[in-house]
């Protein structure tokens, strides 16, 4: 119960060199850093923050309040910046600042989204891994929520390896799935492709099943979104019913981010999934994300 994931949380609670920095671990994936102050972040701290990441995979920090320019600042630590993916609305961006990119389903006085990804549910899915390198990294900013709604979930891959039988880690070993590029996680059609729902003829990339991160070396199953995914040289039934397997470890171990203003929260691409619950239409949410470019096509984890 509460008290367990309490005691859980104190026993694994350490603090770092940065001065106050701490990170306290959520009992599933990722946890919270306190005690920075992002857009006045140290060297000792980044250092601090970049460890505390490839532990846990995703890191929340609660009650920032960056400009445009700080959040680019922050998120270039990580690597170089990559501009925002070709979305079925368009690409939407603040006047100057084409590396951030909204995320919204305000409109404004002509009734233009001011941003993608509306109001409705995203399904699980890692960020553009229909591209030959997809980003290393995400970052989303909360700048107006709903009252209700609108949480985001994210689901450890390492987790998910772990949990498969061993007949079945020892089978996809060595397989790769393509991964679709027709739709976004909203089920968009992207700009400029043609419907399809034939996994085998879709565009996207093939990555290995399961990958290992550069950094840390952890074993990760890498399974980017379900929609027209295809297992490389499989009868389509045989991808489909190995696909529904592997996708059933998928929550094995789960995070809900519950957002509040100023919530920042960054997540490694290579070793976790994310979706979004659907919120009131009526309601504004406003997050502004950055990208980390790949630093590296997905690697397949050695035996």
């Amino acid at each position: 119960g509460q008290n367990a994931a309490e005691d859980y949380r104190l026993a694994t609670m350490h603090v770092s060199p940065a001065r106050s920095l701490e990170v306290v671990p959520n009992a599933t994936v990722g946890a919270e850093v306190r005690g920075v102050d992002l857009a006045r972040a140290g060297a000792a701290e980044i250092d601090a923050i970049k460890q505390a990441w490839y532990r846990h995979d995703v890191l929340v920090f609660r009650g920032q309040r960056l400009s445009d320019d700080d959040l680019l600042a922050f998120s270039r630590h990580f690597g170089a910046l990559d501009p925002p993916p070709n979305q079925g609305a368009g690409r939407k961006s603040p006047p100057g600042y084409p590396d951030v990119y909204v995320v919204s389903n305000v409109r404004d006085a002509s009734g233009e989204p001011i941003g993608a990804l509306g109001d409705g549910e995203a399904a699980w899915h890692t960020d553009m891994s229909y591209a030959p390198l997809p980003p290393d990294a995400s970052m989303l900013y909360s700048l107006e929520i709903p009252g209700a709604g609108g949480d985001t979930c994210f689901a450890g891959m390492r987790a998910a390896f772990a949990a498969l039988p061993g007949a079945l880690a020892a089978r996809v070993a060595k397989l790769d799935i393509k991964h679709d590029g027709t739709y976004d996680s909203g089920g968009t059609l992207r700009k400029g492709l043609a419907a399809t729902d034939d996994p085998r003829s879709s565009p996207g990339t093939p990555h290995p099943v399961v990958i290992e991160h550069p950094e840390s070396g952890a074993r990760a199953l890498y399974l980017g979104r379900r929609r027209n995914a295809y297992v490389m040289g499989l009868p389509l039934e045989e991808s489909e019913r190995l696909l529904d397997e592997l996708w059933s470890y998928v929550e094995s171990s789960v995070y809900r981010h519950r957002w509040a203003l100023g919530d920042l929260v960054l997540w490694d691409n290579r070793t976790t999934m994310h979706r979004r619950d659907a919120f009131d239409p009526a309601a504004r949410r406003v997050m502004h994300r950055t990208q980390i470019k790949g630093s590296g096509a997905p690697q397949r984890a050695a035996r």
